[in-house]
């Protein structure tokens, strides 16, 4: 539609940041951080949420994360089909969180990985609004000692190649500090 806020100029991209770091660097507070900035008007985000909280810890975390996000925020939990979820999307700022959790969600439930990756790329090139993706990097420690762990290691690294090549942005952070990889510093 001509004239709506969330309508894509032409040749005009709209920010996609992928944040990577490791367990409580600070990369969910910086991503969050990230959307609100990327707001128009007073309007909310969506909080696009992979995790699926089978036990009490996880359940505990999942309240510690709605508690510190606030009232900008939609929620909407979706464990495998975030390229459908941002399809759907008219173009306000959505975050996901996280994608290494998704795909843990596409191994338990057997879906073909590459091919789940390939969508969301080409969902990510198609957003009607800014995304903002968080992931945890797992490639930079110790060589798992098990086939399955060793296979999640390598599809993480190949997915976030593939979400690093389509985003405008990339940010690692560490220590709760950004280190902007790709993109301008803002």
């Amino acid at each position: 539609m001509a004239g709506r806020p969330s309508a894509r100029k032409p040749g005009k991209k709209h920010p996609i940041v992928l944040v990577l770091g490791g367990a409580r660097s600070g990369k969910s507070a910086f991503a969050e951080a990230r959307v609100l900035s990327l707001r128009a008007g007073k309007g909310k985000a969506l909080y696009l949420a992979t995790a699926e909280p089978r036990d009490g810890e996880m359940r505990a975390r999942v309240a510690a994360h709605r508690a510190r996000r606030g009232a900008h925020w939609t929620t909407r939990e979706e464990p495998l089909d975030i390229a459908g979820v941002l399809d759907a999307r008219t173009g306000e700022p959505v975050l996901v969180d996280c994608l290494t959790l998704w795909l843990s969600n596409l191994l338990g439930a057997g879906r073909d990985v590459d091919a789940e990756t390939a969508a969301l790329c080409a969902a990510l090139k198609r957003a009607k609004g800014p995304v903002v993706l968080v992931s945890n990097e797992v490639g930079l420690g110790i060589v798992p000692d098990n086939a399955l762990a060793r296979e999640f290691r390598d599809h993480a690294g190949r997915l976030h190649q593939a979400v690093g090549a389509v985003a405008t942005h990339v940010v690692f952070v560490a220590a709760g500090l950004p280190l902007f990889l790709k993109g301008p510093k803002k």
